[in-house]
Order: structure tokens, then C-alpha cells, then sequence
């Protein structure tokens, strides 16, 4: 007899796609492709994300930091998005555009003019790069701390990112706050050491993350417009020190609920393994974003399978999950969830380099 599956509409609903850097745009460029939408096509519909958050999408071209990921600061860049974004609509879910600025998760040859990336300290950090097709990765360059004078029209590379996502059709924005990125440099007292307005306090740290979400909420409504952070200090090496998560992060989610942003996206773990005090974090998070008559939802990811979602979402921990690389693996995670299917494993060797294999190639349940 055969087996009946049922549909995974229901799980869809609770489930998002995380913004994951593949590095399969077309290069030079940065330029959205078809293998892209073929891609997120796939993850698209009932069986798989109800909202999809692209991969970290450049916002200039000195946003930069790693070999063909795409951006949304030109023209055909735009029009080479809608074609995926209309791809998505057609399967009946909404893809929201992350924008995203390396700071000095970069190196000079893939600046313009070969100038040293740009951050909010002259500190370099230790991460390795991509630079070129060979996707071999080399350190990080020295970056050149940004100029008081110069920061409002960094400001303004967000907020013209953001007018052209409205205009390729997205369906919202997530602004890139974590990962130690450029929001997180200038965020973190261990990254920041600036004596300007935008250093020293925790407001003044403050500052440059809320004038981006200001900037970008006057071409969006704020409920168009997600944040993500991730107050751990599991990656980069350990050079993104922060003395007080609770009080750094808690404060950020407590200006970013005032300002009535649509969801908050915590990443909550890098390694599966939950770091000491996260919990705490966690619970403190979810007094500003609650999730009260469906606004303000707290989203989180890392590290969940769908047995300990069901327990996130049941205990009222959070919103909605978001899975990054079980939904590269499996386009219909809805549909296996639902019917508690076999998961096929991520291929970690394609997960930057490399085409179809590792990317459009995993197999659905049912075709």
C-alpha cells in the first residue's frame, strides 16, 4: 500500500530559511544568477520555508568580504533579484533580502582601488577570506577606522540597499547585526574602541545600529524589517569580546522593539553546543521581542533539530526557528519534519565553492 504523507504546510508556517553565504553569485559583479533562483525555488512552497532570508547580500561595493556573494547596489543587480524573488512568489512564500557590510572581515583586493576595508576600529581581525575563484582564504587585512565625518553616508549605503530591495519586490529586509560584522564592530566593547560619539558607552556603541535601522525603516515599514544577532562569542576566533551579553544585547532588543521591528533573529548557538549563560540571554531577549499578537517575534536558530524546536516553540522560548544548513540539505524540510522523515546530511566540502553540486543537487522526498 502506499504511504500517504501529509503536507507540510503547518510546520512551514513556524519555519524560516536562514541567510546562508553559498558564494555561487557570477562574478565580477556580484551578480545574482539563475542557479540562485533555482535554489531558493527549491526551499520555496509548503513542504519547505514560509520565509526565506537571502544569503548576505552587499550593500556597496566596499561591503564586500568574501568572492561572489551577491549584492543590491546596483541597477542590474536589482533586476537580476526580482527574477528569483518572482520565482519564490510563484511557489507562495516571501523572501526577505539581508543587507550586509563586512567592515574588516575583508581584504584590500577586494576593495575598491585595493584600499583597506572599512570598520569602526583600525584593529584586524583574525578570519580568513576568500578572494578569488580559487576560494582559497587568506588573512584578513588591516582596516582603516572610519571617519566620524564619513559614517552618514555609510548610513546611507543601508538605507539605498534597502530602496532598491523594495523595488526588486522583496518581501522585507533583515539587517546583518551579527557575526562580527560592521553593526557588530561598532557594537562590542571588545571590537570598538573609538573616543568619537559612536565609542566608550554603550549608547554611543549603540549608535551606528539604530541610525541603519532608522535609515532603512524610512523606505520600509518597520514591520518589513528584521534584525539578527548573535550574542555569543563562539567564532572568529575569540577576538569578539563583549564583558556584558545581557546588558550589550538586551539593550539593543529593548531600542529595536521600540522601534517595532518585525522580528528579532537570534542565532543562539554556531557550534550546536549551547555556550554558559546563553539561556539567560535568551530569556532577557524575549522580554523586549514577545511575540505578543503576533508582533515583535523572536526567531531562533542554531544548533535546533525539530525535536528540541517543537520544545522551543511549546515552552514559548521563541516565535519561530529559523535552520540554515538543514534547509541547504533539504529543500522539503517542512514536508520531513511533518512526517518525520529520514534528513539528508549536508555535504560540507561544497558549502563555498563549487556549482550545482552541494547547492541545487540535494534530492526532495517526493519530486
Amino acid at each position: 500500500m502506499t504511504k500517504k504523507y501529509k503536507s507540510g504546510k503547518s510546520i512551514s508556517k513556524k519555519l524560516f530559511m536562514a541567510p546562508l553565504t553559498r558564494l555561487r553569485a557570477t562574478m565580477p559583479g556580484h551578480m545574482p544568477n539563475t542557479l540562485m533562483g533555482k535554489y531558493y525555488s527549491q526551499r520555496s512552497g509548503n513542504n519547505g520555508a514560509s520565509n526565506i532570508i537571502t544569503e548576505a547580500t552587499n550593500v556597496s561595493d566596499t561591503a564586500t568580504g568574501y568572492y561572489a556573494e551577491p549584492g543590491i547596489f546596483t541597477e542590474i543587480q536589482e533586476f537580476e533579484w526580482k527574477k528569483i524573488i518572482d520565482l519564490v512568489h510563484s511557489k507562495g512564500s516571501k523572501i526577505w533580502c539581508q543587507l550586509w557590510h563586512v567592515g574588516r572581515v575583508s581584504h584590500f583586493s577586494l576593495q575598491p582601488n585595493g584600499n583597506k576595508p572599512i570598520s569602526a576600529t583600525s584593529k584586524r581581525c583574525s578570519n580568513l577570506v576568500p578572494i578569488d575563484s580559487s576560494m582559497k582564504r587568506v588573512p584578513c587585512s588591516e582596516p582603516r577606522s572610519i571617519e566620524t565625518s564619513e559614517i552618514v553616508g555609510l548610513v546611507n549605503s543601508f538605507k539605498q540597499a534597502a530602496i532598491k530591495a523594495k523595488n526588486a519586490g522583496f518581501d522585507g529586509v533583515e539587517i546583518h547585526g551579527a557575526n562580527g560584522y560592521l553593526l557588530e564592530q561598532f557594537l562590542r566593547s571588545g571590537i570598538n574602541n573609538r573616543t568619537d560619539s559612536y565609542g566608550g558607552t554603550l549608547k554611543n556603541r549603540m549608535r551606528f545600529c539604530i541610525e541603519v535601522v532608522e535609515a532603512v525603516c524610512e523606505v520600509w515599514k518597520p514591520d518589513q524589517v528584521g534584525y539578527r544577532i548573535s550574542p555569543i562569542s563562539g567564532d572568529m576566533n575569540g577576538d569578539r569580546g563583549e564583558e556584558n551579553m545581557i546588558e550589550t544585547y538586551g539593550a539593543l532588543a529593548d531600542q529595536l522593539a521600540e522601534m517595532n521591528l518585525a522580528f528579532l533573529d537570534v542565532v543562539e548557538s554556531f557550534s550546536g553546543l549551547r555556550e554558559e549563560g546563553i539561556d539567560e540571554v535568551c530569556a532577557r531577549l524575549r522580554t523586549a521581542f514577545n511575540g505578543i499578537d503576533g508582533k515583535k517575534k523572536y526567531i531562533a536558530g542554531g544548533g535546533y533539530d525539530w525535536k528540541r524546536g517543537k520544545e522551543a516553540l511549546n515552552s514559548n522560548h521563541c516565535d519561530a526557528l529559523i535552520f540554515g544548513k538543514l534547509f541547504l540539505a533539504n529543500p522539503d524540510l517542512a514536508f520531513r519534519f511533518k512526517n518525520d522523515l529520514t534528513l539528508n546530511e549536508p555535504d560540507k566540502s561544497t558549502f563555498y565553492k563549487g556549482r550545482e553540486k552541494g547547492y541545487t543537487d540535494y534530492p526532495k522526498w517526493v519530486e
